[in-house]
């Protein structure tokens, strides 16, 4: 069956100074084994023989004043190797107006969304984020509706507790369609936990604008773990259907405890029991739809 990643990253070190510098506390850990350039021509060999056909470059957190010189870089790589086929790049919603901003990235084709991590963690290693609330502040909002006259997307990554602040701000956004990363990033696995993350969910699944991506199911286990991935699949799939819910491999960050091939097999296990349309709506056809592949 033809794949998309719908999330990966390429880079060279030297552009990251959270790569270049001092080992710091992660949300994924310890990065001893990524801190070095992730080539493309790795990344292929990482695919190869998996049908993953096509690719979306999602921004690698290069400083903010390079996000423009990030995709161009990003454009070159398309042009000489033909990888990615889109790219997600980053913009600070909370300047006074973006669209000065976006009027710059729009010169590079293959730029289809933008990425800004709005996370926020009472535990500092999970926090990236300034405050908890970015989704509800009204500059925010105001910069997010203007993506829709660019035709992008907003790759939206939040925790459990953001969500209702998230449904708030696609409600305010009904033309600029938000995908959330990670299937919402469930890192408190207590019951409490994953309760709070099925309401955010089922908030988020009221508002049609919003799609998942199941991407980095990894990043609080360190590990590969198809229970987890299963279940998280299930309920997600009971909130949004098959038709809202894209697949990325999150690499190489995911590559610190596994290879491809195992991970993906992983998630085409999670989705057993769906019909060969639901699969291929999963893997292919909708980040097509939504990165205009």
């Amino acid at each position: 069956m033809r794949i998309i990643d719908s999330h990966f990253h390429v880079w060279r070190q030297a552009d990251l100074p959270w790569l270049m510098g001092p080992m710091q506390p992660r949300i994924f850990g310890g990065y001893e084994a990524i801190r070095r350039d992730y080539p493309i021509s790795e990344y292929l060999a990482d695919i190869a023989a998996t049908g993953v056909e096509k690719a979306v470059y999602v921004q690698a957190n290069w400083p903010n004043e390079k996000a423009v010189e990030e995709v161009a870089w990003i454009e070159r790589l398309a042009l000489e190797t033909g990888w990615p086929h889109a790219s997600i790049a980053y913009a600070d919603m909370m300047v006074e107006d973006i669209r000065p901003f976006l009027d710059r990235l729009m010169r590079h084709p293959r730029v289809r969304g933008i990425r800004q991590q709005f996370h926020w963690h009472r535990n500092p290693q999970y926090r990236f984020a300034m405050h908890a609330e970015l989704c509800r502040d009204t500059l925010v909002q105001r910069n997010m509706a203007r993506l829709a006259d660019y035709a992008l997307t907003f790759d939206l990554q939040v925790f459990a507790g953001q969500m209702l602040g998230a449904a708030e701000l696609a409600q305010a956004c009904p033309r600029v369609i938000f995908v959330l990363q990670h299937a919402g990033m469930l890192e408190d696995l207590s019951s409490r936990g994953r309760e709070e993350w099925q309401k955010g969910m089922a908030a988020l699944a009221a508002c049609p604008n919003v799609m998942v991506k199941l991407s980095g199911l990894g990043t609080f286990l360190h590990r590969v773990d198809a229970a987890h991935i299963a279940w998280v699949y299930a309920e997600t799939l009971v909130h949004f259907g098959h038709a809202r819910c894209l697949w990325g491999s999150n690499f190489p960050i995911e590559k610190l405890w596994t290879g491809y091939a195992p991970l993906l097999a992983a998630h085409r296990n999670a989705m057993r029991g769906l019909d060969e349309a639901a699969m291929r709506a999963l893997l292919f056809d909708n980040a097509s739809r939504v990165y205009r592949l």
